[in-house]
This record gives structure tokens, sequence and C-alpha cells, in this order.
């Protein structure tokens, strides 16, 4: 199959959100007197994965997440805060913060971006992930970003994707390739888009028998595998489930 629009999604597959985060968490707390132990990392953790999850499955809309996370959190400490002033100092210390490049990012987006349609798919926040690519040095290979809070829907509902389908001149689902690291967003939203899908799968994350992808890789540069560039000679893909 050969690819030519590669829809890219952005955290932790692009972009060491991780280490953002960590970082950004870190400096949030330490403004408010508090430690930012692993002991309230969990807590703040958990409340934010759950919050995303009720997002993701449109339970919740995306500013209840952002404004009570970090509220939420400290309640678990017996602290009442202002979420929505915690939120916007959080926004401003991610979007100034280190923005680490995952491994093989560059080479990878260069090289495709010679000779494919490169698109960013993001559940981010618009202009948190806008300037995140700029300050990146990513940012100059993508043709259009698209983000679930501009979209007002979000991964990986199939209006998400439908919105990004009929965004993309001559847009060619057999030519379509969805490249990220979440199973529950990224692939799913393939697999109910009709879109092949390649999973970054790092970490050895256990394999799903409901949400199975076209690809699995464990680095971005296994991409070449699936994608050649220009200057390559056109190998079969080798990473093929």
């Amino acid at each position: 199959m050969s690819y030519n629009i590669l829809l890219f999604d952005l955290d932790d597959t692009l972009l060491d959100f991780g280490a953002n985060e960590t970082e950004s968490l870190n400096k949030l707390f330490q403004h408010h007197g508090y430690t930012f132990s692993n002991e309230l990392f969990q807590v703040y953790n958990s409340i934010n994965k759950q919050l995303w999850a009720d997002y993701e499955n449109g339970n919740i809309v995306l500013d209840v997440v952002l404004n009570s996370r970090f509220s939420e959190t400290m309640l678990r400490l017996e602290k009442v805060v202002d979420g929505i002033e915690w939120e916007n100092l959080y926004r401003e210390l991610l979007n100034n913060g280190s923005q680490l490049l995952m491994d093989g990012a560059l080479e990878v987006c260069q090289r495709l971006s010679v000779s494919n349609r490169l698109f960013v798919i993001t559940n981010g926040i618009t202009q948190t992930q806008i300037k995140r690519l700029k300050q990146s040095g990513l940012y100059v290979f993508f043709e259009n970003i698209f983000d679930s809070q501009s979209i007002g829907f979000q991964k990986p509902s199939k209006e998400f994707f439908n919105y990004v389908m009929s965004q993309i001149k001559d847009f060619n689902i057999d030519n379509a390739l969805i490249i990220g690291d979440s199973l529950n967003t990224d692939i799913k939203g393939g697999l109910l888009s009709g879109i092949d899908t390649c999973w970054i799968n790092r970490n050895s994350q256990k394999y799903s028998a409901e949400i199975q992808s076209t690809y699995t890789i464990t680095s971005l540069v296994e991409l070449f595998d699936i994608c050649p560039p220009m200057a390559d000679s056109g190998g079969e893909p080798s990473a093929k489930n």
C-alpha cells in the first residue's frame, strides 16, 4: 500500500509531552507553595486521565477537563483552589517549556515531507499545540493542524475524522495513514473512520483484540519501512501485522 497523506498525532508521538508536563507541573505547584511529589503526581495523573477519557468518550466538554483537574486534585488534599487560575498558569508553562522531540521525529518529518503531505491530528489545545510545534521546529513540515478544540469533536469520534477528511484537498482514504501512540484515540479513530493506522508501541503495551492497527512499530524511524522516503527505493512494508 502506498500512502501520501500522513496524519500524525502530536503528544508522545512527535513531541515528548511527558517531559514537558513534568517540568510544567513542578513549576506550577512550586509557584503555589507545594512540593510536587510522586504521590501528588499519581493523584493528579489519575484525575487527569479520567477526565480526558470522559472527554474523548463524549461525556464532558473540554472546559470541564481543563478547569477542574487541578481543583479536584487539590480537594484530595482538602485544599480549595481556583482551578481556572491554576490551569491558565499551567497552560503558560506548557507553552514556554522545553519542547523535546521524540527520537527520530525531526528526521522522519523532514524526509517524509519531501514526497508526502503531512498533517497533525490532536486532542490538544489549539494555541498550545501550534506554539509547541513552532518551538520544536516541526511546524514547517505540516500542511495543516487539526485539533479537537477548533473542530468541536475529539478523537476517536467519526465526526473528528470526517471533518479532517473534508478539509484536506484531494483526500483519498486509500492513500491515508494515521500515525499515533494511543490505541484508544488514534487507532480506534482509524478503525471507526476506515483509515489505515500505524501504532507506535514504544513501551511494549499490551495488544488489544478489539482495537487492532494496520501496522505496529516501536520507533518513528520504522515508519520508513511503511512509507519509504523519495530518495529510498520502495521496499515492502515490514511491520504490518
